[in-house]
């Protein structure tokens, strides 16, 4: 449906793999005002379809590929696109981000988003030119069965034979993990993964391998010059930002490595303990003192957070600070190349390298405890690759880590030790010397997600220093974070735009006088924050640090603040929680293992673990869901999701 905005290409398109009729899905300005795009669209989508029996593996599951409508402006890292759909991993909603070139073609094409449902009779890829779909049998072209850089290629190849010269497309694919309904398998687009949740099973399990999209469609900017100029002084102010001018384009995430074992945070032995006595020799340093090659990012991105590396003579993306934690010193591995060797493997076969190495440490300690004989041990890093391949082709002890940690504890035993919230396992940062991101695991909506948690531990040791064990004030810090990056994927930018969001004096000086006073007073304005988070539209301002509000102003012509901004943000978090209470969540699930919850990470110091129960009530209250984390219909109406 036509638009007055800009940034839009006003059409979302309905695509039933099972007739292959392609038909006009309706999504107005209301819709578009409301739920603005990227993640929030999706879930509302999702939200008007799903009635809580749907199961993941089903022709009623849905697929939404989505984008924001600052991608395609030239605002800073804004080539994201959304991938959501019910998760076979955590059997509620599962979403997730990602880069490449897919989403900023996919709106060249004149498409906004994309509600995939049904399933393909045969093996299928989809070539979209223009609004045109041509489904092609992925057998006959050779694509099934190859892994990501194979099968990206073949595409490719097809389309230039096809069209007689280099013509630039985007496109996702997923690779033998996906095909073989690996729970947490991947969707890749270029070098860039949606790993989370297991978007790449929901794929395989429709018979789709792949989607590539390109066309001629210009982007409308509603005041191209004003645009233009505010986007030039964003960027300046990322580059000149020491988190996104330095520290992300000097080391990429892997700088972490070193902060969060001084701070006691780096997962070790399967996050037994929060510091891996050999960290240097798999930390950011190292990585790019010796290893890195050159940096990479995506489309309109100022940050170029990416490393590339050399592996078996090729050129490939390099680990981000996920896979050094987990494949480090999650599993006592010391050795560098390993990792980097490994990094590529999982890219390959298309596996979340989160999970599967959260999984296989979970393995690790079974096997120590007496509870699963799979072989596995810390430190033996003999066979691991052998192990990938068999996870992604479900051969042997792979088939079971291939549905993830979860389930093989169900059927083993050892839950307190199995590193997963909502059967979505955690990311590196150990939370029990940052609770606040332990409140973030436990409350997230798709699971164990660091981000979709809040990521306090910006604030917890990784930016700024407050008091990382006390309770006070992080219930509703999590709430502002979440929000504020819930809009931001809503947009179509990249999470790491959020990171300036500090002044930069906060964090080149932490022994200045202003950044020990906010320090020291972040834990005791929780009820400032209550205030905001309740009636963010109270302030109605621009924030000097916070560039996102102005960019909708010149680039879609929505009218946009700081306040609207978060109050948006909020409806697409408590919009998510709803469709997951659909599902059955509730407060029971807003758990963590009892490792982190009961068992201090330092013996000496009772207060090294994570009181979740204390911080649950305060978090449900201030975002209006009741003591079972349900969200109120007072709350539903307010936000408008419901009338």
């Amino acid at each position: 449906m036509e638009t007055k905005y800009g940034g839009y290409m006003g059409k979302v398109l309905e695509v039933d793999l099972t007739t292959q009729a392609v038909s006009e899905y309706p999504w107005t300005d209301k819709d578009r005002e409301l739920f603005i795009g990227g993640k929030t669209m999706a879930d509302k989508i999702l939200y008007d379809s799903f009635t809580g029996q749907e199961k993941p593996f089903s022709e009623e599951n849905i697929l939404v590929i989505s984008t924001g409508p600052l991608t395609g402006t030239g605002a800073p890292s804004s080539g994201r696109y959304n991938i959501a759909t019910l998760s076979p991993q955590t059997g509620i909603i599962g979403t997730s981000n990602c880069g490449g070139s897919f989403g900023y073609y996919l709106k060249k094409a004149g498409i906004d988003a994309l509600v995939i449902k049904g399933k393909c009779a045969e093996h299928t890829w989809i070539e979209i030119d223009n609004g045109e779909f041509i489904f092609h049998n992925a057998d006959e072209d050779g694509i099934w069965g190859l892994k990501v850089t194979e099968a990206q290629d073949k595409i490719r190849g097809i389309l230039h034979e096809k069209w007689g010269f280099k013509r630039a497309f985007g496109q996702m694919v997923i690779g033998p993990a996906g095909e073989n309904l690996v729970l947490y398998s991947a969707v890749i687009s270029d070098e860039r993964a949606a790993g989370r949740t297991g978007m790449g099973a929901v794929m395989g399990w429709k018979n789709l391998k792949g989607i590539a999209a390109t066309g001629n469609h210009e982007f409308r900017i509603i005041n191209p010059e004003k645009n233009t100029k505010w986007n030039q002084k964003w960027f300046k102010y990322l580059r000149n930002h020491p988190l996104t001018g330095n520290q992300l384009p000097r080391m990429g995430t892997a700088a972490l490595v070193s902060q969060m074992q001084m701070r006691g945070i780096l997962s070790t032995k399967n996050y037994t303990y929060g510091q891996y006595d050999e960290f240097d020799n798999v930390n950011g340093e190292t990585l790019a003192e010796e290893y890195n090659i050159v940096n990479k990012g995506c489309l309109t991105c100022p940050i170029k957070c990416a490393r590339t590396v050399n592996v078996e003579g090729r050129e490939v993306k390099g680990p981000e600070l996920e896979t050094l934690g987990l494949l480090g010193g999650g599993i006592l591995n010391n050795n560098m190349e390993n990792i980097l060797k490994w990094n590529n493997e999982l890219d390959e076969l298309g596996m979340d390298t989160i999970s599967c190495a959260s999984t296989i440490a979970y393995a690790m300690e079974a096997n120590e405890e007496g509870l699963w004989d799979n072989g596995l041990k810390f430190g033996d890093t003999e066979g691991i690759s052998q192990l990938f391949e068999d996870i992604a082709y479900r051969r042997g002890i792979g088939n079971e880590i291939a549905d993830g940690s979860r389930k093989c504890a169900q059927k083993y035993g050892g839950l307190e030790f199995a590193i997963q919230s909502k059967g979505l396992e955690l990311a590196a940062y150990e939370p029990r010397r940052a609770v606040g991101q332990g409140l973030g695991y436990a409350v997230s909506n798709r699971g164990g997600c660091h981000l979709n948690g809040g990521y306090l531990v910006i604030l917890e040791g990784l930016g700024l220093y407050t008091d990382s064990q006390t309770p006070h004030a992080k219930a509703d810090f999590t709430m502002l974070f979440q929000d504020l990056m819930e809009m931001i994927s809503a947009s179509g930018q990249c999470l790491f735009t959020s990171y300036a969001f500090f002044p930069g004096f906060l964090i080149t000086k932490p022994n200045g006088v202003v950044t020990r006073i906010a320090n020291a007073a972040i834990p005791f304005i929780g009820g400032v924050l209550r205030l905001i988070n309740k009636c963010p539209t109270a302030v109605a301002m621009h924030l000097p640090v916070f560039h996102h509000t102005k960019a909708f102003i010149y680039a879609v012509g929505m009218k946009m603040n700081f306040g609207k901004y978060i109050r948006c943000g909020e409806r697409g978090y408590t919009l998510e929680r709803a469709l997951d209470c659909r599902f059955g969540i509730s407060s029971k699930d807003d758990t963590l293992p009892k490792r982190l919850t009961d068992v201090p990470q330092d013996p000496n110091d009772p207060k090294t673990k994570v009181p979740l129960d204390r911080m649950k009530v305060t978090y449900y209250k201030a975002r209006g869901w009741d003591q079972n984390g349900v969200p109120t219909q007072k709350t539903l109406k307010k936000l408008k999701i419901i009338a």
